[in-house]
């Protein structure tokens, strides 16, 4: 276990790369003594660093939501992180690829609360009676603690879950509408289509994604409110971009395409 002076340390140094850029080295080879508990402690520090700057959570992303990853990350849950008012980007626009790290993409799909909706306990169903609608998105990972050998969840954890912005699509789905475990989506990258996924390999549904969250977040008396945005874990495995890069997310049932360009 960490001191708070460390910690604090550690929070400060990932913000700061998120300000200025650079990346940290791995932190669970610095600090060997690194558990759990201190990489959300850490990870809080920082959204609590973004907060004081005047931005606002505007919902949460879960990460490590597939057996392979999970496996990779040396854990054997998925992680999760807040996501900031500044992170949401608009669909088709473009962006700097200066301004990100290691930028990769993936795909998945957000849920969009209506109710309130707070573990522990939480339950599929409960989840369906809270979400107002679903929608498409691309998220973009970045990573302010520099990915390599012997990274681990750790790391990620305290880097806010490797969140680095989102991008919404714009058609709206009623989840009584379609079975959202169905839904197929295929990332493409310059016109190449690269990877293809479904729905159902995030935790066999999205639904038991958002459910673990709830409950997960409980542990830190953190509710989900309405307008919140949950991404529910990605499709497929993400992707490098550099600059000059156009992305393509396309989904069937409805969502149609997102758009995202790297200058």
């Amino acid at each position: 276990m960490l001191t708070e002076q460390i910690r604090g340390e550690i929070a400060s140094g990932i913000y700061r790369c998120f300000q200025q850029g650079g990346q940290l080295p791995l932190l669970n080879t610095t600090y060997p003594d690194m558990e759990m508990e201190d990489a959300y402690r850490i990870q809080e520090r920082v959204v609590g660093f973004f907060k004081d700057a005047g931005r606002r959570v505007k919902g949460y992303k879960i990460g490590l939501t597939s057996k392979a990853m999970q496996e990779m990350a040396g854990t054997s849950e998925p992680d999760y992180s807040a996501i900031l008012d500044h992170m949401f980007l608009p669909e088709s626009s473009s962006t700097p690829r200066a301004d990100w790290a290691s930028p990769l993409v993936e795909i998945e799909m957000a849920f969009v609360m209506k109710h309130r909706l707070s573990g522990p306990g939480v339950n599929v169903a409960e989840v369906i009676r809270a979400t107002d609608f679903v929608l498409p998105a691309i998220e973009i990972v970045d990573f302010r603690v520099a990915p390599g050998p012997g990274m681990d969840v750790r790391d990620t954890i305290a880097d806010l879950a490797a969140v680095g912005g989102v991008v919404l699509g714009g058609n709206p789905r009623k989840l009584e509408d379609i079975d959202i475990r169905s839904v197929r989506g295929d990332l493409l990258i310059n016109d190449v289509p690269r990877e293809s996924g479904c729905a159902a390999e995030v935790l066999g549904n999205p639904l038991t994604a958002v459910a673990w969250l709830a409950n997960k977040l409980a542990d830190f008396d953190i509710t989900f409110e309405p307008g919140d945005v949950i991404l529910s874990g990605s499709f497929l495995r993400a992707l490098p971009v550099e600059a000059g890069d156009d992305v393509v997310a396309r989904f069937d049932n409805g969502f149609g395409d997102i758009r995202l360009s790297f200058t």
